[in-house]
């Protein structure tokens, strides 16, 4: 049997669980090989889980994600790897369920990207990928022998079914490029360091505060667990001794149900398992039985040392012994599915939808941070994610022109280099990082046509070629909006003449036009951000993408407008029009009015309201009590 021997491991996900015990015991017992650990440091990862190797000169560690196209080709150069062992993702059943497309894009896109740099750099001589035994689904309850490796793949659950789309990809890249990749599928794992959302420490941790144990259904489930370190000399046989091209079950016949696991721990904690242990609601679906056949990995030379009672009795040990490793894990212990953690990196902080977003996030409890490099420079782009590990970012920067567009006749380069370039470049940062750019956009890149004539109520679409090039502002805004149709992570929301409830702020419309001495009357589609921007954050959690008209439905004209401010605000007030001949002779570029067609964004959110309801509920009603006017004062 020819042997294998690495020089350079990069293995990924090892601050978390398995991969930690395989990256030490590696460390520990071959201290000729140098392994490169990369983690994006996840809330199951934790670099504690690494102490034991943490002044080996042979470990290197890499904080970033399995996404990051351009950093794992930069490591597998830099750092002359010649084997890979891919544990990195994501692995909570539960999870899985409330928060699946996550799994996809951890599990699924995040193999593929390491396969394609393995097969770009032609260097790869191992590609160990770790896989579970749930891709077999499961397993009829009087089988008496277990899946072996051959067996069909049905997985049940949107975790199982990731790792077995993994699996494709890999065997695909061993078959069409040559790739010399091996696939292991192990059993429940148990031990110290496991972050304790899995069942045993959970049910350790519980038992050492005195609290309940949740059991799924009935506890009737059947598992098999491995001590980690018995896993972990597993995948040290696999690397040096498992065959390219082949697969490997990592599992003991041994099996016990989960109601058995409960009471073996209350047993070792001295409760009453009659007392201790709360039956819950189901998982949606909750495979019965895994099993699976061991003997090829046998074949090697492995076999499982560790007892069931020896193992449980070394975990609940360490546990009692570091009961503040994983810090605050009040939510591991819940039995629902965990809901998807958001993390906001918002772009635009000194301007106007920038500031408001970052007090929306405020006010809904979410996580958020500004970004703090400029848009046209990629590395600083690069530093404010990998610093920050966002999940969604915001651009709200960009150049609109102090006072007004006018400002961007006479800076041009200075507009392309914001609005083009910025805006291109962070689009491009976010794709090799998977995250979604919600990109807030304008729609003054359209001007009333034949097609689309004032009052008509036909309004411009989405799908819609801009026509109008009146000012250099909205030139630079057509142009990347139409690039940006080649990137699938962007969102783009057209905003048009902003409005707000705050009528000091000298950029809204209203504090605007009611300053203005002379005023033209036209009909144009416009926001009420009150209302519109937590829609933009909605539209984040739900992953849209794609172009937005994101106004209210329908048009307003400034008169309309001052009537109401008229109206709620000041029964003195008084304004004057002019036409847009007149208005021409005193600003440098024309100004954009249509109508924008905003019945996409009406389905998507039905109680999206009519622009003249919405200044009313948002903006009127609210300071007609206060009794604030545009102007400044009490009236």
């Amino acid at each position: 049997m020819a042997v294998f021997t690495p020089k350079n491991i990069l293995i990924t996900g090892a601050a978390g669980f398995i991969a930690s015990h395989v990256a030490n015991r590696l460390i520990r017992n071959h201290p000729d090989y140098k392994i490169v650990v990369l983690d994006k440091l996840d809330y199951c990862s934790n670099l504690k889980n690494l102490l034991p190797s943490q002044s080996s000169p042979n470990l290197k560690f890499v904080k970033g994600d399995i996404g990051s196209a351009d950093l794992v080709n930069y490591l597998l150069i830099t750092e002359s790897i010649d084997t890979i062992m891919h544990f990195a993702a994501q692995t909570h059943v539960d999870n899985s369920f409330g928060n699946s497309f996550e799994f996809t894009k951890n599990n699924i896109y995040g193999t593929h990207v390491l396969l394609e740099a393995g097969k770009v750099t032609g260097q790869i001589r191992r590609f160990i990928h770790a896989s579970t035994d749930e891709v077999y689904g499961e397993t009829e309850e009087d089988a008496i022998v277990g899946n072996h490796e051959a067996s069909q793949l049905l997985p049940t659950n949107p975790y199982s079914a990731t790792k077995a789309g993994a699996e494709m990809l890999v065997m695909a890249y061993g078959r069409s490029y040559g790739l010399p990749v091996i696939t292991t599928r192990a059993n429940n794992v148990y031990g110290p360091n496991q972050f304790p959302e899995k069942l045993i420490p959970k049910f350790i941790l519980l038992a050492m505060r005195g609290r309940p144990l949740p059991i799924h259904g009935d506890g009737s489930n059947v598992r098999s667990y491995l001590y980690c370190e018995d896993v972990a000399e597993a995948f040290e046989v696999i690397l040096h001794k498992g065959e390219v091209g082949h697969v490997y079950n990592i599992g003991t016949k041994k099996e016990r149900r989960v109601i058995d696991v409960a009471r073996d721990i209350c047993k070792l904690f001295s409760v009453d398992p009659e007392k201790s242990i709360k039956f819950v609601e189901n998982r949606q679906f909750n495979d019965q039985r895994y099993f699976v056949d061991n003997q090829k990995l046998k074949n090697l030379g492995w076999s499982e040392r560790t007892t069931w009672e020896e193992g449980l009795k070394k975990t609940m040990d360490w546990y009692m012994g570091n009961p503040d490793w994983w810090g605050d894990v009040a939510g591991a212990s819940s039995t629902s599915p965990r809901k998807p953690s958001l993390k906001f990196l918002i772009y635009g902080r000194t301007g106007w939808i920038g500031g408001l977003l970052g007090k929306l996030c405020e006010k809904q409890g979410i996580p958020y941070e500004y970004g703090r490099g400029c848009l046209e420079n990629r590395s600083l782009l690069f530093a404010d994610i990998q610093n920050i590990r966002p999940t969604h970012v915001f651009n709200a920067a960009g150049v609109t022109g102090r006072p007004n567009v006018d400002w961007c006749e006479s800076h041009k380069t200075e507009t392309i280099r914001a609005n083009v370039a910025g805006t291109l470049t962070l689009a491009d940062v976010c794709r090799e990082h998977r995250l979604l750019l919600m990109n807030f956009a304008t729609g003054c890149i359209f001007e009333y046509d034949a097609g689309h004539p004032e009052g008509s109520g036909i309004g411009f679409k989405e799908e819609d070629k801009p026509n109008f090039t009146g000012s250099f502002y909205s030139k630079t805004k057509a142009m990347v909006e139409e690039l940006l149709k080649e990137y699938d992570n962007v969102c783009t929301l057209r905003v048009r003449m902003p409005i707000s409830s705050d009528l000091n702020n000298p950029r809204n419309l209203i504090t605007k036009i009611s300053r203005y001495s002379k005023v033209v009357n036209i009909p144009n589609s416009m926001i009420v951000l009150d209302e519109l921007l937590p829609i933009s954050i909605e539209m984040a959690k739900r992953n849209l993408r794609g172009i937005w008209n994101f106004t209210n439905p329908g048009v307003v004209s400034h008169n309309e407008i001052l009537e109401m401010y008229e109206n709620y605000m000041d029964p003195n007030f008084k304004w004057v029009n002019f036409t847009l001949e007149e208005q021409a002779k005193v600003i440098v570029a024309p100004h954009s009015n249509n109508e924008m067609d905003a019945s996409k964004l009406k389905r998507e959110f039905p109680d999206l309201l009519p622009i003249k309801e919405s200044l009313i509920k948002y903006v009127f009603e609210p300071n007609k009590k206060t009794g604030y006017s545009a102007r400044g004062f009490e009236i």
